[in-house]
């Protein structure tokens, strides 16, 4: 209990702080509010009916990434999602095409010059998936009051307009908020249909499509999945590093020792998002006129939940996001070379090359596991989503970012209230001088 009142205490007189968590949720609000403005010339009745029956596939996933927006068609039914296809698109390019490894090396102005680049993906992915929704909502029946070039246009640049507008919102979270805007903005979009999962799930226990036993163990799989993500991310392999002692004068410096951190999950719940990204993708294709088709039917069902194909192709893009997202945020080189240059080894290796060698043999065991894990996390409640009727809300993938994206976001707020405390303190110091 004293801890927590010195936080509050800290909290109250941290402003920037405070400020910065009002200016989230506030941006939140503004894209809660923005997933209830339908699009123009749709008959609500008609929409209502489709949706109803049409929850399950890649539709169902789609709607959970975009916060319930894809089942009221409201303005931002595309989501981020474009934004993070985009952001694949480029960190591939990263890899093989030496320019965007030129730009990569230009430090602060190669980095504008590759979000430059994102977001001009991001209006032209946008631009393709709202055209292919546009012509799957001609092609739903009577759901279009007025189909034709005007309702297709018009369309577009609804859908384009809300995915940059949310692209905007991201980036002010990031930069002027508590951070991490991307992914908040998924989370609060999970967050927020939450209840009405769960109330769907005690409606169907209500009428019998689910047994009581069968939501008990819903429920403790959740929280058992929950405590199992809380104890991987903060699982690590600390590798001890030693500092030689050094002599100046008649003083003696250094002689000490430190670890380096090495997280299971290094990449976090960006592979999750990533591959889910790659997935939604067929439904742009499928959309372009082919609904008629046998043979795109047959591919649509391939990727329905339970599925073999989709399993696989899931569980593959987990675990290359999970090793291709580390190799970028984490470089074993750049990491031995530093310790050299400050004096650092690890013992029994020698520096430099070897110790990059051995470091990047660590991380290859901890990011095998870490892929297995997010794959086991994410695949195994799919499994029970496709036999039984439950929410996309209560699935492992949605679970998963729940958890991750909370605490990374607790982490960033007890850094910053740390960071106002030293601030504080320096103050103190320099005024009692």
């Amino acid at each position: 209990m004293a801890n927590e009142d010195i936080n509050q205490k800290n909290l109250s007189h941290s402003s920037d702080l405070r400020n910065r968590i009002v200016f989230t949720i506030l941006i939140l609000c503004v894209y809660r509010l923005g997933t209830y403005v339908p699009l123009a010339g749709i008959d609500p009745i008609a929409l209502q009916e489709m949706m109803s029956s049409s929850q399950q596939g890649l539709l169902g996933m789609f709607n959970v990434f975009s916060g319930g927006a894809v089942q009221r068609m409201a303005i931002f039914a595309l989501g981020i999602m474009p934004y993070i296809s985009a952001s694949i698109i480029v960190q591939l390019l990263t890899g093989v095409s030496d320019y965007f490894k030129n730009l990569k090396e230009q430090g602060e102005l190669g980095r504008k010059k590759i979000t430059q680049i994102t977001r001009y993906g991001t209006v032209g992915i946008a631009a393709l998936q709202g055209y292919g929704v546009s012509v799957g909502l001609e092609n739903a029946g009577n759901l279009v009051l007025d189909p034709g070039i005007n309702f297709k246009l018009m369309t577009v640049i609804t859908l384009v307009a809300g995915t940059t507008f949310l692209m905007w919102l991201g980036e002010q979270i990031t930069s002027r908020g508590i951070g991490n805007g991307i992914s908040l903005i998924i989370f609060s979009g999970i967050v927020a249909e939450i209840p009405r999962a769960l109330a769907s799930t005690f409606e169907l226990g209500r009428t019998g499509a689910l047994s009581a036993t069968m939501i008990v163990g819903i429920f403790i799989l959740i929280i058992v999945t929950v405590m199992f993500i809380v104890f991987m991310e903060r699982a690590m392999r600390k590798i001890l590093i030693n500092y030689p002692k050094k002599q100046m004068g008649n003083k003696v410096y250094g002689g000490q020792s430190s670890h380096l951190p090495l997280k299971i999950n290094t990449a976090g719940v960006i592979p999750a998002i990533f591959a889910s990204a790659l997935l939604l993708l067929p439904i742009t294709f499928s959309n372009f006129g082919f609904s008629d088709s046998d043979f795109f039917i047959n591919i649509s069902s391939w990727f329905s939940q339970g599925k073999p194909l989709y399993m696989l192709l899931y569980a593959s893009g987990i675990i290359f996001f999970c090793f291709f997202y580390t190799s970028i945020v984490f470089n074993p080189k750049e990491t031995a070379e530093n310790l050299r240059k400050y004096g650092g080894y690890v013992p029994g290796i020698r520096p430099g090359e070897r110790t990059a060698e051995y470091i990047e043999s660590i991380l290859v065991k901890l990011t095998t596991i870490g892929a297995c894990y997010l794959t086991l996390v994410c695949l195994m409640p799919e499994f029970l989503i496709a036999k039984y009727p439950i929410p996309f809300y209560l699935g492992g993938t949605s679970v998963l970012i729940v958890v991750v994206v909370a605490m990374d976001t607790v982490t960033q707020v007890q850094t910053r209230l740390m960071s106002s405390q030293y601030e504080s303190l320096i103050k103190k110091a320099k005024f009692s001088k």
